[in-house]
């Protein structure tokens, strides 16, 4: 949620940010509503310190023998005035936070304007792989090798879910155990949170109200429930209306769940298999900062990030996104971006975002610092890392010519010594 002081003080400046970010808001609109608010705040205010003037009045009228009728009757009709007054202030805080919840993080100013034409590689990690013959893609190979089984995940669940089987089973829970010994060696805490959250947890990650549409909602279960389209909705909450110390910060957390989200793949070659499907893994990493540190913590993140993948071997870039690419909470985002030899494409397999203080003032995480005042956290999200795409990309970079697959030497303690995965006779 936008600081609206910093809005009724930078208007101009934070119509043209949204017109980055590609979204239309009417600012001056909003500005309008929340003087009107303003002068009937103040009109309230003074009635009831008239109210409690003439009321505390009355002995002393009543003292010196004059008519305290005429108090009384001033205090009912300026009670009635102010009765009327929080209908209407009431009224205009619903139309304000319905602008204001639905207003999305401003961009930070050194983002190029627009969205995914103008994103930016600033990093890539080796050549792309090169072979020296015909390629089959991870589709092909994870069928061929027995590592996944569409057939029966559509069966059981329909487009978009799939079987790990046997050693795919095995390098799925290899590369997760990877990124979580990764991460914990850095210090990070491991949380497992709960899948099924309530509304306010979506409100303060920023997908509510304008996505709600977009995640798994349990229909007939009350209080609201959905399910997690991604850890960083539980653990943007954990510190939901505390305040911490300066001391305390920064927090770094990082999780392991499934995600579940709505909206599938298509049937195109680019979403074919298991790069896009209802449900997937995911280590995600979380921090807290004081609100001068996030732009250090935004580092720490895309480099563990990126030292995950350089482990895997694999080739991939970073790319710094376009204002308007930049997701509604986020005011900053990398993308780590894998390369998947049969598409010729790079796909995403983590995002770094900078929330700043939009997430901390939606759920109120704050801090105090040395000299006892109160600040709004930042918060950061990183995925550290999605299996959904290093699976598939793993598959297609270190496939062999007779058909089998190198299994990179960072997996190879978590896949009990095994070093390559070979066809089925």
């Amino acid at each position: 949620m936008l600081d609206i002081n910093y809005i009724l003080k930078n208007k101009d400046e934070v119509k043209e940010l949204l017109r980055r970010k590609e979204f239309e808001a009417d600012i001056d609109g909003l500005c309008e509503l929340i003087e009107e608010k303003r002068k009937i705040q103040k009109m309230v205010e003074d009635n009831k310190a008239e109210q409690n003037r003439l009321s505390k009045s009355v002995p002393q009228v009543k003292k010196e023998g004059g008519d305290v009728n005429a108090l009384f009757a001033k205090v009912k009709e300026l009670a009635k005035t102010n009765s009327e007054n929080e209908a209407k202030l009431a009224d205009l805080e619903n139309k304000i936070n319905a602008i204001l919840f639905a207003l999305p993080n401003l961009p930070d100013k050194d983002l190029l304007e627009g969205g995914k034409e103008n994103n930016k590689p600033i990093y890539f990690y080796k050549e792309k792989p090169e072979f020296d013959f015909e390629i089959k893609s991870h589709v092909d190979l994870a069928e061929s090798l027995h590592l996944i089984d569409y057939e029966r995940g559509a069966k059981v669940a329909g487009h978009g879910s799939w079987f790990y089987t046997n050693l795919g089973a095995r390098l799925e829970w290899a590369l997760i155990n990877y990124f979580i010994s990764e991460h914990l060696k850095d210090g990070f805490e491991f949380i497992l949170p709960p899948h099924l959250l309530n509304y306010e947890s979506g409100f303060t990650a920023g997908q509510f109200p304008k996505f709600e549409e977009d995640v798994f909602v349990l229909k007939d279960v009350s209080p609201f429930k959905f399910l997690l389209p991604t850890a960083e909705t539980a653990l943007v909450n954990y510190h939901r209306n505390e305040i911490l110390t300066s001391d305390q910060l920064p927090k770094k957390y990082f999780a392991y769940t499934p995600c579940y989200r709505k909206e599938a793949g298509a049937y195109r070659s680019e979403e074919r298999g298991m790069i896009r499907g209802y449900q997937f893994n995911k280590v995600e990493m979380v921090e807290y900062t004081e609100d001068n540190d996030s732009d250090r913590a935004f580092e720490e993140l895309v480099n563990k990030a990126k030292n995950l993948m350089e482990g895997l071997g694999l080739h991939f870039r970073i790319s710094k996104l376009a204002a308007a690419d930049c997701s509604h909470s986020m005011a900053r985002t990398y993308d780590i971006e894998v390369y998947l030899p049969s598409l010729g494409i790079y796909k995403e397999v983590s995002s770094v975002s900078n929330a700043r203080d939009y997430q901390a003032r939606r759920g109120m995480m704050r801090y105090k610092d040395k000299d006892g005042k109160t600040h709004y956290c930042h918060t950061l999200n990183g995925s550290g890392l999605a299996t959904s795409r290093v699976f598939p990309a793993i598959l297609e970079q270190y496939q062999q010519k007779d058909g089998s697959v190198l299994i990179p030497e960072k997996l190879q303690p978590f896949m009990g010594g095994i070093k390559v995965i070979k066809p089925v006779k």
